[in-house]
């Protein structure tokens, strides 16, 4: 007689930094970046500053592997990217040579699988901290945890908000080529964004985009809308991602305004396609 045991959750890696990553910045990776996301904005295009989305670059294959510390091996494919938060401290520009530790910080059991949270600084020569970042990944379907840590930062869209207009509302379309294109400039060459057969064997309708990108689209609606002259007052961009997108659809980034957060204007935002929302509980603050 066999029993059967659910995957074990290594939950003793919560609060454990992995070994540091070092990624040395170079302009055209940047320029590169924002030509992956149809970012416009003259000093990302030119390569001069790096878009707030492109600190996942340096602290990517970090951040992965702090998950998967913690997470099962026969569950990575149940994995889900499911909400992500940037705190900018420093702008990143060519010729920087950055440093990312990331520590699993958290995991907690929820009705439908298991949520794990990293903690990601990366930091220059100086050591001076230049991103701060908390990526949460849903393990779908998975069961039988016990919560350990902490949780990520708040990031709620505020419901009063919804008896009130938008202060900005931003459309932009994806290209048929964009998760290629973003696949090389970012570094994440997983096949549901490349493969469509692949897409298609695990219950996808297709390529989907990835969220990311998505992300890197929103934070150039938000930009443009609110400091198009000085990327760098951005200060805080957290997403909760709702569904799939897919390349040649049409988004639409609808922004509120929050009032003030540490002394910074805050916005809340949300990203739908025509098939309903993608992005939910969009978060910004803008000094």
């Amino acid at each position: 007689m066999t029993t059967d045991t659910a995957p074990t959750f290594k939950t003793q890696s919560i609060g454990q930094p992995g070994e540091p990553g070092a990624f040395a910045v170079e302009r055209e990776r940047i320029a590169a970046y924002a030509a992956a996301t149809n970012d416009s904005i003259p000093q990302h295009a030119a390569g001069d500053l790096a878009p707030p989305v492109f600190s996942i670059v340096p602290a990517f294959q970090s951040a992965a592997e702090a998950s998967v510390a913690v997470i099962p091996p026969e569950l990575i494919g149940a994995i889900l990217h499911g909400e992500q938060d940037f705190h900018f401290h420093k702008p990143i520009e060519p010729g920087m040579v950055l440093e990312s530790i990331s520590t699993p910080v958290g995991i907690r059991q929820r009705s439908s699988g298991v949520t794990v949270v990293v903690r990601c600084e990366t930091r220059d020569q100086a050591g001076e901290l230049v991103t701060e970042q908390y990526m949460t990944s849903f393990v779908r379907g998975a069961q039988g945890v016990e919560d350990v840590g902490v949780i990520a930062p708040e990031h709620g869209f505020p419901d009063q908000l919804r008896e009130s207009e938008p202060v900005a509302e931003v459309a932009q379309t994806y290209d048929a080529d964009q998760t290629f294109r973003y696949a090389e400039a970012s570094g994440d060459p997983m096949p549901i964004h490349l493969d469509d057969e692949f897409a298609k064997s695990v219950g996808l309708p297709g390529i989907i985009i990835h969220g990311l990108c998505t992300m890197a689209f929103a934070s150039v609606a938000a930009l443009k809308s609110f400091a198009p002259d000085d990327p760098t007052r951005l200060k805080r961009l957290a997403v909760r991602f709702a569904s799939i997108a897919l390349p040649e659809q049409t988004i639409t980034t609808k922004i509120w305004e929050a009032g003030e957060r540490d002394g910074r204007s805050a916005y809340a935002f949300e990203t739908a396609s025509e098939a309903g929302l993608v992005i939910k509980d969009g978060w910004a603050e803008i000094s």
